[in-house]
């Protein structure tokens, strides 16, 4: 089953109430995140996020060139695919870097397919008939248990740490992480447990009516729970805007940029060369290069600049996780 990146995240994009080519809503009865970093009231905090670090090289090298850009300000790793070990020496060499892990428990694409690092035996659940990971969220939901799942992910940020990386933050690639109550807390849990923050959203009106609307068993009382736990959660997460090359998505980010509210908001980015490994890899192609270029114009730059936009990363939310 072939995925287009457009379709990649769904059921997250439902839980946190982003809608692509919209920004934020209604303002909500406490402070935002950016209030509790000392920030003011109506300052606008940006994270540009560039997610599948690691998927392939040509996604290394637009991440890293956009990192050096300096519009790029956080990213996460996938730890169980092939090119992993390029951005972790990479990293090795740039500790001040901004990467989390992009927690994998689904192998979506055609040909590039990936496996578990735990031992296969104590992980089959995750296993498709192929050997590699399933291509859906939902096959992961229906086949692996809780307990796998947790075996996956201490082994992915096991081997993370080990080679040398301190991730500031944790994610759920595909949502996969979204899609059961029991995946959830084992999610939240590790990164209480590794001292790690997850990439959640605050409980504001959005991300209660679309929990409401959806089908998903992570609602309100999941993030007002996290949110008197004291875990560091969004104000606003953005998951994807409209357009298929770097002229349609170059406006689609401006307007996005123009409507930004004030709170600390991340923008999920897929970066990626226009290439031969890339085109093969993956039918969005041209949408991730097409954010590669948008995140590395000086107009982009100039307009984040124009508009008062102060820059952020996880690492700079994360000083004040678990601190109520």
């Amino acid at each position: 089953m072939k995925r287009s990146l457009l379709k990649a995240l769904p059921l997250l994009l439902l839980l946190v109430g982003a809608v692509p080519g919209q920004t934020n809503g209604p303002d909500t009865s406490t402070r935002t995140t950016a209030e509790r970093m000392g920030y003011g009231p109506q300052e606008r905090l940006l994270m540009v996020h560039a997610d599948d670090i690691g998927m392939s090289h040509s996604v290394n090298v637009a991440t890293i060139e956009a990192f050096k850009k300096g519009m790029v300000t956080s990213g996460s790793i996938m730890v169980p695919c092939p090119w992993f070990p390029e951005i972790a020496e990479y990293y090795r060499q740039h500790p001040e870097l901004d990467l989390g892990l992009h927690l994998t428990l689904t192998s979506e694409w055609k040909y590039l397919r990936w496996r578990p690092v735990a031992s296969i035996d104590k992980v089959r659940g995750l296993l498709d008939p192929d050997g590699y990971m399933w291509r859906s969220e939902i096959q992961t939901a229906m086949k692996a248990t809780p307990q796998e799942i947790e075996t996956e992910l201490r082994a992915q940020i096991d081997k993370a740490l080990a080679a040398g990386l301190k991730p500031t933050h944790l994610d759920t690639h595909m949502g996969t992480l979204y899609t059961r109550k029991d995946f959830f807390d084992v999610y939240t849990r590790l990164g209480r447990e590794y001292g790690i923050p997850v990439m959640a959203m605050r409980p504001t009106p959005e991300a209660i009516e679309y929990a409401t609307k959806s089908r998903t068993p992570i609602g309100a009382a999941d993030l007002s729970q996290l949110e008197r736990d004291g875990y560091v959660l969004l104000d606003y997460l953005v998951t994807g805007v409209p357009g298929r090359n770097f002229a349609e998505r170059k406006e689609a980010y401006k307007t996005f940029l123009r409507n930004l509210k004030p709170g600390v908001t991340m923008l999920i980015v897929h970066l990626g060369m226009d290439d031969p490994e890339l085109k093969a890899a993956t039918g969005s192609w041209e949408a991730r290069h097409g954010d590669f270029l948008s995140f590395t114009d000086p107009e982009i730059a100039a307009l984040i600049r124009e508009l008062g936009i102060k820059l952020t990363t996880w690492r700079e939310m994360g000083r004040i996780a678990w601190k109520k």
